[in-house]
């Protein structure tokens, strides 16, 4: 029917009688306030106000609406302070969990001296665990996590790529030598992705392509595959940003394809858009340029 802004023209208008008044007030021209009252009369099909020589005074019509449009006034305003104190609420802890080889490469880069240093208020605090944490019982604010999301309740973005290919220690290579090729994997001892990790991705290309290979060593987590793979016993594969730290590992083939995945930052909906979270977001977006190297190496 009309513009819910122009209320605002003819609240002025009836408060002040005046539309060269209400003008000053609203910091507008004259010639707006006058434009905007015969719009809102247009859309309502009703005049609201008439033009007297001491000024401008409701009609009957205007009088009759008046309450329920400062009621309007009243309801929007509340909304307003509303969405300044929330906007206001850039303070507290953001409990962030990833895979415990990143907390090291985050906390060495400037990524979070950069946020702390814009939001002084705000502090990242690393929640680690073996599994994964329920973000949809707040064991987590935010969570940094390779491969597709599979948990429906959470949203998020893409932020980046998991890169993973098969590594050996110098000392193994040097010992037996490296696989030429993906189909030479079965023919050396592999380091196997146990308990947890046996449902991730690695561990079924493992089993697909190394049916029969000696298994030397089997972990739940990636650090421990990482610690078995240096200590020489076998080969596996590792994501190539950790992998990468160690001048004792040797990449023995390039990057398989098949264990690529994307690195997404996660979160319940009910906080994707409370200030901290939002603040948070917004902050990785804007500074991918330091997150790429973080992830990808």
């Amino acid at each position: 029917m009309f513009d819910w802004s122009d209320l605002r023209y003819f609240l002025a208008v009836a408060e002040f009688g005046s539309t060269l008044t209400a003008a000053k007030k609203l910091g507008v021209n004259q010639s707006t306030v006058q434009r905007r009252i015969l719009e809102l009369e247009r859309g309502i099909g009703h005049a609201l106000v008439r033009r007297h020589p001491s000024g401008y005074k409701l009609t009957e019509f205007g009088e009759a609406l008046l309450p329920a449009i400062q009621d309007v006034e009243k309801a929007a305003r509340g909304v307003e302070r509303q969405v300044q104190a929330y906007t206001s609420e850039l303070h507290g802890v953001i409990r962030l969990t990833c895979p415990e080889p990143l907390v090291s490469r985050i906390s060495e880069s400037a990524l979070l001296d950069i946020f702390h240093e814009r939001y002084p208020a705000l502090r990242v605090e690393f929640v680690m665990s073996d599994r994964y944490l329920d973000l949809s019982k707040g064991e987590a604010d935010v969570a940094l996590r390779s491969g597709d999301p599979d948990d429906e309740s959470l949203v998020g973005r893409k932020i980046g790529d998991s890169i993973w290919a098969v590594y050996a220690s110098c000392s193994y290579v040097q010992r037996h030598g490296r696989p030429q090729n993906i189909a030479d994997i079965g023919n050396h001892s592999i380091v196997g992705f146990d308990g947890m990790l046996s449902n991730h991705r690695a561990a079924k290309w493992f089993a697909n392509i190394a049916p029969n290979a000696t298994v030397a060593s089997r972990n739940d987590s990636v650090l421990g595959v990482l610690h078995a793979v240096k200590s020489g016993v076998g080969v596996a594969p590792l994501p190539t940003t950790i992998a990468g730290m160690h001048d004792d590992l040797v990449q023995v083939l390039p990057p398989v394809k098949e264990l690529h995945r994307g690195w997404y930052l996660l979160t319940h909906p009910d906080l994707r858009n409370t200030p901290r979270i939002s603040t948070f977001f917004d902050f990785v977006i804007e500074k991918l340029d330091l997150v790429h190297p973080i992830l990808m190496g």
